[in-house]
């Protein structure tokens, strides 16, 4: 086996993260799973990592719209001037 079979500690966490995102290659993920089988700090990193991405994918987030967020920071902004003055 060739040397870029084996990746460190810190290349399979920054994998992980990649595919959480969908960037990673299937080489990368073929390193990472492999790694995962001799490594226990690994497999808990992407299994934590696991868990964090799906709660993230079915959570139900309510996010202020646009003009509600520039109300917010309008009104945050004249607060500020009168705190100056």
């Amino acid at each position: 086996m060739s040397k870029s079979f084996f990746i460190s500690k810190e290349d399979a966490f920054h994998i992980c993260d990649k595919s959480q995102y969908k960037e990673s290659t299937l080489w990368e993920k073929v390193k990472l799973m492999c790694r995962c089988i001799y490594c226990r700090s690994t497999r808990h990193y992407v299994s934590r990592n696991t868990k964090l991405t799906k709660v993230i994918k079915t959570s139900k987030l309510d996010c202020l719209q646009k003009h509600e967020r520039q109300h917010l920071e309008a009104q945050l902004n004249k607060q500020l001037k009168n705190k100056v003055q």
